[in-house]
């Protein structure tokens, strides 16, 4: 009789599970990004991290990001202004369309919207992943217009 697994439950269950070393950094980036409720750049997670008083520098923090996309414990996407917003979950996760924000730059993760990857490309040609990005303005900044607009009437 086989064992029933069970999937790892906290960030230093992922991480064991995904061979790595449970460090403060790794521990603190994953739980922010597993918090975080939208993507968030190198600059985001490294404000957490300082707000929580966890000690990093900017390349283990930008290896610790990579550690975690490699590892596939989380996606990222390029936002508007090319730096790159990180978010909880795999490439498997990363297959959905995106809302980026035009004005200030916040990224959505749309994950009941998929790319369909099912379109005839020319013959020795195989798609390996498709993004579909949405522009426009998040709510907080359609408000912020909108009172604009009201103050300029």
């Amino acid at each position: 009789m086989s064992a029933t697994l069970h999937p790892p439950r906290n960030s230093a269950e992922l991480i064991a599970a995904h061979g790595g070393r449970i460090t403060r950094t790794r521990l603190a980036v994953l739980e922010i990004l597993q918090d975080g409720g939208h993507s968030l750049s190198h600059d985001d997670v490294a404000a957490r991290l300082s707000a929580a008083a966890v000690p990093h520098d900017r390349v283990t923090l930008y290896r610790t990001l990579d550690w975690l996309v490699e590892q596939g414990l989380a996606h990222r996407i390029k936002g508007p202004d090319r730096a790159w917003r990180f978010n909880f979950g795999g490439e498997k996760a990363a297959q959905h369309a995106h809302f980026h924000c035009d004005r200030c730059g916040h990224v959505l993760c749309l994950e009941s919207v998929r790319p369909d990857e099912r379109f005839a490309l020319p013959e020795g040609y195989r798609p390996e992943r498709a993004e579909l990005v949405f522009h426009g303005t998040c709510p907080d900044c359609g408000r912020q217009i909108g009172r604009n607009e009201a103050a300029g009437s």
